[in-house]
């Protein structure tokens, strides 16, 4: 590879890639372990040795017990006032957007060692909607994202929505013209285009939709409606007869929030709640993962049992971790009914599509489905069902959008 410049990104909520354009096409680079996706997870370790580590390795450092503080799903705090507070890293405080910074920076150094070259102009992929209905905080967020990139020494920063640049992928496999309903469902957005792809003219945009559901909101809606009454969620009252504030319960499921459960006030507000419950052995779960830095070890186990679920029609989780036989079981029935709000939304998004693009369902020719969250069974049904007579058409469901980027990289800066 030489003369390479530009670089599509991009950075996912719960993965990220990077693409070129070199010998007539887009290429993803192996960025970890001859992959070409990296999670998007830091893991900060002790002091002494400055350990900072990022994707796979940085949540394995963290599953083997090495002490340190692992950080998941950090662009959900784009657009977000959140993005800007300092947390405790290193016995030191950065805030949320030096550690996006640090995360992008080494992908852009992996990249640049693997080509040879400095990269210097980036496109990046950004969802139809960073925050639903706040245009304001949409602009923000995407200024976030590009103030970032220029910091970690990208000089031209430009954006292209992800469904878009996934059909820019798709496109390249056309051979005829097609109405293609894009369907990129990721960790932290959902988002659908419809474009005209194939024809002797130029892609044509006809609407984009976008809501923030992905599947780190499926892991939260699983996690509350199965996991978090084993540690106190509605099976617990206080002795006065009022209920448990939520809020732990929800930090507890959503990956961006748990750092606020391993703030000295919140082990001091669930030890009092302990004191005053009807059950206190179900806190004591609660303070014990708190106290073992073990919160991301349960929604990884949540997470599992929400991949296994798409294979079969019940899965266990073992949380034998937190106590001696303790288990959840799930069936994919629960799983659909605890989701049940989601898929409300996924269903206005499409159907604001089609009616922002003025045309019906029938004359969809082609459903194009990427992102992870296109991997669970009863999401892809819930949407195909709107088009029953359609090509279903399966992407790459973690490669798609970042060479759609690469290509529109290169179309953009040569």
């Amino acid at each position: 590879m030489s003369q390479i410049k530009a670089c599509g990104l991009d950075f996912g909520t719960s993965n990220s890639t990077l693409a070129v354009y070199t010998d007539g096409k887009p290429e993803l680079l192996k960025l970890e372990d001859g992959k070409s996706t990296v999670p998007s997870a830091t893991f900060f370790g002790q002091e002494k040795d400055n350990t900072f580590l990022v994707g796979r390795a940085a949540v394995s450092a963290y599953v083997d017990g090495a002490p340190g503080r692992l950080m998941r799903s950090l662009k959900s705090i784009l657009g977000n006032s959140l993005l800007q507070e300092r947390t405790p890293v290193f016995r030191r405080k950065i805030s949320f957007a030096e550690i996006i910074g640090q995360y992008l920076k080494e992908l852009k150094h992996r990249a640049e060692q693997q080509t040879g070259e400095e990269l210097t102009q980036v496109v990046m992929g950004r969802p139809v909607q960073f925050v639903d209905n706040d245009e304001a905080a949409n602009v923000l967020a995407e200024k976030n994202l590009s103030d970032i990139a220029k910091s970690i020494g990208f000089k031209d920063v430009s954006f292209q929505f992800e469904p878009v640049a996934a059909a820019l992928e798709f496109e390249r496999q056309l051979t005829t013209e097609k109405l293609a309903l894009i369907a990129d469902l990721g960790g932290g957005t959902s988002d659908f285009s419809i474009i005209r792809l194939g024809g002797q003219h130029k892609q044509k945009v006809l609407a984009n939709t976008g809501v923030r559901v992905g599947g780190t909101d499926f892991d939260r809606a699983l996690s509350i409606a199965k996991f978090m009454p084993s540690f106190g969620y509605h099976s617990l009252q206080k002795t006065s007869g009022l209920e448990f504030p939520v809020a732990p319960f929800l930090d507890l499921s959503t990956w961006s929030s748990i750092h606020n459960l391993y703030e000295p006030k919140f082990m001091t507000l669930l030890k009092a709640l302990r004191f005053d419950a009807q059950q206190p052995h179900l806190l004591e779960r609660f303070i014990y993962i708190v106290n073992e830095r073990r919160c991301h070890s349960l929604l990884m186990d949540v997470e599992n049992v929400k991949m296994q679920l798409s294979d079969t029609e019940q899965a266990e989780a073992n949380l034998n971790w937190v106590e001696k036989n303790l288990r959840v079981q799930v069936t994919s029935a629960q799983f659909e009914t605890s989701a049940s709000s989601l898929f409300a939304q996924l269903q206005m998004s499409i159907t604001k599509c089609l009616s922002d693009a003025g045309i019906s369902a029938d004359r969809i020719d082609v459903l194009f489905f990427t992102g992870g969250t296109s991997l669970i069974p009863a999401v892809r049904r819930k949407i195909a069902h709107n088009f029953p007579h359609v090509e279903i058409v399966n992407g790459d469901q973690f490669g798609a959008v970042g060479m759609g980027l690469g290509l529109e990289a290169h179309n953009r800066y040569g």
